[in-house]
């Protein structure tokens, strides 16, 4: 027999609990038994107003960005629409079926505005690989460090070549923020003054990344993620995004060492590389510091050596 047409009755009342709809298998289950974001909110302390209305809890934005970094969603707009929808989602986000998921523009509010000036994502970087270090993952003897290429959000349309454009005359008053942000940044050894050659095109949105054709194909702009690694359970110690030039590789190599060093007390026996830290005074820094280099050098003849 045919069953009844099935109609919406809305009850009441509810008696249920998240807990139940989440597989025991989730992804998110098993990522949430590390996850201690407790220290935010002392952290970001002195960057809210003690009057007004209460804001939007940092915890709640960070488990939403956390839920789109391992679910592959890179719009904050979808995000928000993704965790009003998915149960697993509002679970680890701490949030209630009658909970309100903030709007969009939050998200964009606080990482421009206080997540960027207190270097929150940094702190919670650093405190994972402490972590990483107190559970025995990590010694130190051992590292590596490569960088990844990054796309840019910026096209050849909206650039202009060397010889039109300085970005030094430009007035500040009607330049754009990411115009702003790399004339700060020009006497950092990541990007201005990594080196004096000027690149073959410059984007008038996002002149800090580099018009290059590294992946031997058509040329767009791109940054370098420059990583540095323990090779024994690939645990990622420091990050440090350069221009795409190799003598910004090489100097965010030294910053990593350094960084790490003061941060934690790390100092490699031996630090595996690419050609791009195959250089004399890069070598010589390393052997300086008692660091053995296996990285491929270069010598002027073009032939690869080992070392």
């Amino acid at each position: 027999m045919m069953g009844p047409r099935q109609e919406a009755q809305p009850a009441l009342f509810y008696e249920s609990s998240l807990e139940d709809y989440v597989p025991p298998d989730q992804l998110l289950r098993s990522i949430d038994r590390f996850v201690d974001l407790s220290g935010i909110r002392a952290y970001l302390a002195d960057f809210y107003s003690h009057t007004g209305r209460p804001s939007v809890d940092p915890e709640l934005l960070i488990r939403m960005l956390l839920v789109g970094y391992c679910f592959g969603i890179r719009s904050e707009r979808r995000l928000c629409a993704e965790v009003h929808l998915n149960l697993a989602y509002r679970w680890f986000c701490r949030l209630d079926l009658s909970d309100r998921v903030p709007d969009h523009s939050t998200f964009s509010k606080n990482r421009h505005g206080r997540f960027r000036d207190s270097e929150l994502f940094r702190h919670l970087f650093e405190t994972t690989v402490a972590r990483c270090i107190d559970e025995g993952l990590v010694s130190g003897q051992r590292m590596a460090v490569d960088a990844s290429l990054i796309e840019a959000d910026a096209n050849k349309q909206n650039s202009s070549p060397k010889e039109d454009w300085d970005v030094r005359q430009i007035d500040l008053a009607d330049a754009p923020r990411a115009v702003r942000e790399y004339l700060d940044v020009l006497d950092e050894a990541a990007f201005g003054a990594a080196s004096e050659v000027q690149p073959k095109f410059s984007s008038h949105s996002d002149p800090a990344s580099q018009w290059t054709a590294a992946r031997k194909g058509p040329a767009f702009f791109i940054y370098s993620d420059n990583y540095l690694i323990h090779t024994d359970h690939g645990v990622i110690l420091d990050v440090e995004a350069t221009r795409s030039i190799r003598q910004a590789e090489v100097g965010s190599t030294k910053t990593m060492l350094r960084r790490v060093e003061a941060r934690f007390d790390l100092h490699p026996e031996r630090l595996i590389a690419d050609t791009a830290c195959g250089t004399g005074p890069m070598l010589g820094w390393l052997v300086d510091r008692k660091i053995a280099p296996h990285i491929p050098v270069i010598d002027k003849s073009g032939r690869n050596d080992g070392t």
